[in-house]
């Protein structure tokens, strides 16, 4: 498999010459199979350049996996040139919603409302099919299976596995690591570590054996206290979860917009020497647009 990634930054796009290096749009990662099979992972700002390079490869067949309904994973789907052209073929899967009572036709929905869309949806003259992606229940594309996995997120979101002759790839798309919502005196506090701790090992088993995992690492240890609860994790986090599943390589993901490139460096290095055991047996690895792995 290849994976290339096109967007790397989380929460909002951040152009300039400060994020020039590791670029600044949000989430987009493109998988391509053994058999060029077209895996999108989420439809950040990313997906549009990237939609600029199948052009020259009519038509188009695309399965899009969105994590999550969140504008940084989803913002540049209407911008996504093949959803205009005929003949190509585009597949959007995504979750459920339980508040909405709607899959994944509603992040297109919703997004191309005249109001705030100049092109409506039933312009789009592709074929383009919604299906919804269940936890632990694998879909086969091509030659690949993708798997979803439920992780901790305000909204819905799912990380995706990705298999394929041997290979493995998994995006946790936006995940913050399960904490006990009690004090250690309180009553409930045993039963609700006991779930935590469990729901920590299945996240773990699923991602167990990959070659490559793309982590949310969207904050340092000394910025989560403030931001918990939001739904990202930190270096620390990310790496301590790919060491515990032997990850063979760990891509560190969803950079904070308001870190420029040489602070994105400066937080990742002190975090590889918090954790020089991991650092030594495990290829770890800012996310970098543009960027692309062989495995």
């Amino acid at each position: 498999m290849k994976v290339k990634f096109w967007g790397v930054r989380g929460s909002i796009p951040s152009p300039g010459p400060k994020t020039v290096r590791y670029g600044g749009n949000t989430t987009c990662i493109e998988v391509r199979t053994d058999n060029n099979e077209l895996i999108i992972l989420d439809g950040g700002t990313g997906i549009f350049p990237l939609s600029q390079t199948l052009l020259k490869e009519l038509p188009v067949t695309a399965h899009i996996f969105n994590t999550h309904s969140h504008w940084d994973h989803i913002q540049g789907l209407p911008f996504f040139i093949p959803i205009f052209i005929p003949g190509n073929q585009i597949t959007l899967h995504g979750s459920f919603d339980p508040i909405s009572g709607e899959g994944p036709e509603r992040i297109m929905a919703v997004q191309m409302q005249y109001s705030y869309f100049p092109v409506r949806e039933a312009e789009m003259k592709s074929r383009i099919e919604y299906l919804v992606s269940m936890p632990n229940e694998p879909v086969d594309v091509g030659s690949a299976t993708i798997t979803p996995v439920l992780l901790n997120h305000p909204v819905v979101n799912l990380g995706y596995r990705i298999d394929c002759n041997g290979k493995s790839v998994f995006f946790t798309g936006d995940h913050e690591p399960h904490t006990n919502i009690y004090d250690p005196e309180d009553e409930g506090f045993a039963e609700y570590q006991s779930l935590i701790e469990e729901q920590r090992r299945s996240i773990v088993e699923a991602i167990r054996g990959v070659d490559v995992l793309i982590a949310d690492s969207a904050y340092t240890v000394e910025e989560y206290p403030a931001k918990k609860g939001w739904g990202h994790g930190t270096f620390d986090s990310c790496i301590e979860l790919a060491q515990a599943a032997g990850a063979k390589i760990l891509y560190c993901t969803h950079h904070e917009p308001t870190r420029s490139d040489d602070d994105l460096e400066k937080v990742f290095a002190e975090a590889l020497a918090r954790h020089p055991e991991a650092a030594g047996n495990m290829d770890i690895r800012l996310a970098r647009e543009g960027e692309e792995v062989v495995i």
